[in-house]
Parts: C-alpha cells; sequence; structure tokens
C-alpha cells in the first residue's frame, strides 16, 4: 500500500512541475513528457507515448489533461489516473485564475505585450521539437511516411478527428495487406523481442 501511494505521488508530482511550464498545451508537453515518464522515471517507452498522444488528440477535451489522464491510468490505474489528472490541472488552474485577476490591470503594459510576443514564438519552436522526437517513433516505414505526407494538408480540408479516423483506417488496410504479403514477420519479431525486455514492464502494478 506504501508503494502504491508513492507511485500516486510521484505521479501527481511529475504533471504538477509539467503544468506551469508547457506554454502551448498538450503539444508542447511532449518533450517534457519524453524527459519525465520516459527518460527519468522509466515508466513508458517512447512509443507507448507516442499512442497516448494519437489517443489524446482521438477524443474530446484538452490534449495535455487525456494524456496525463491516459498515462496515469497507464502506470497507476485509475487512482493513478487521478493523481495524474489533477497535478496537470491544479498549476494551470491557480495561474490562469491569477493572470485572468492581472490581465486586466496590465493588459495594455508593453512589457506585458512583449513577453506574450515572445512566448508564442517559444512555442512554436516547441511544438516543433515535438513533432520532430514524435516523427521519430510515428513513422516507421514508407506507409507511415505516406500516411504522415497526405495527412498534414488534409487538416487544412477537412475537420481533424475525420483525419484521425482515416489515418486509423488506412493503417489497419496497410496491416492487413503486408500481412498477407509477408512484408512486416521481422517487425512482428520485433515487437515480440520488445515487449520481452525487462524494461518494458517497468509500469508493473498497473
Amino acid at each position: 500500500m506504501k508503494e502504491e501511494w508513492k507511485i500516486f505521488f510521484q505521479l501527481f508530482w511529475t504533471f504538477f512541475k509539467m503544468g506551469p511550464v508547457t506554454f502551448g498545451g498538450g503539444y508542447a508537453m511532449i518533450p517534457l513528457i519524453e524527459k519525465e515518464v520516459v527518460e527519468k522515471r522509466k515508466w513508458l517507452k517512447s512509443e507507448e507515448v507516442t499512442d497516448v498522444f494519437a489517443l489524446s488528440q482521438a477524443v474530446p477535451g484538452a490534449v495535455a489533461i487525456n494524456s496525463a489522464t491516459f498515462i496515469g491510468k497507464r502506470i497507476g490505474g485509475i487512482k493513478g489516473a487521478i493523481a495524474a489528472m489533477l497535478g496537470i490541472s491544479l498549476p494551470t488552474f491557480f495561474i490562469v485564475l491569477a493572470l485572468g485577476i492581472l490581465y486586466f490591470f496590465f493588459q495594455d503594459n508593453p512589457k506585458v505585450e512583449a513577453a506574450f510576443l515572445a512566448i508564442r514564438a517559444s512555442v512554436v519552436a516547441l511544438i516543433a521539437y515535438a513533432a520532430i522526437k514524435t516523427g521519430k517513433t510515428a513513422i516507421t516505414d514508407k506507409s507511415t511516411l505516406g500516411i504522415m505526407i497526405l495527412g498534414v494538408p488534409l487538416l487544412f480540408v477537412i475537420h481533424p478527428i475525420f483525419v484521425i479516423l482515416l489515418g486509423a483506417l488506412t493503417g489497419i488496410v496497410c496491416r492487413f495487406v503486408k500481412r498477407k504479403l509477408g512484408y512486416n514477420m521481422k517487425l512482428e519479431q520485433k515487437n515480440e523481442d520488445y515487449k520481452n525486455h525487462p524494461d518494458y514492464f517497468m509500469g508493473a502494478g498497473i
């Protein structure tokens, strides 16, 4: 029981630290989640984090909160999901509340306007970095590269949810075709070897 509560506190504190510094929302969180959850805590693999973000964008709600909740559930069950969700939500709630009050007094201040302008530029850099990191694990062959190349332009034409559903359907079809043609036998074996690696079960207690 003591170890279980320790995991819950670690989940809460990990996401509590991310909340105040992730300007730009969920996409800007990716580098921090990679560092904290994958590299430092070793709770998940990079591929699993990529799957979490894909799932978080496919359901309603903020990407940051969805991602924290899914990761918490993966590591500590329902209680872990609640701990992670509270950790990522509370700092943002209090910061937005405080900024909302202060903004009425300082909204015309040139220094405040300059600070927000610089923050917006920094967010673009964070999102670009997150896209590169995610691409390394999401784009694994020619078919996933093709899906990405076709998916980006479609985002400017149709609603993102349809792009996600179309991508999922395309992935299923590609996998079916590959299995029929025997192209992914090595990948299947690689996945099995990966699951047998001792680090795969770092999230023990789920």
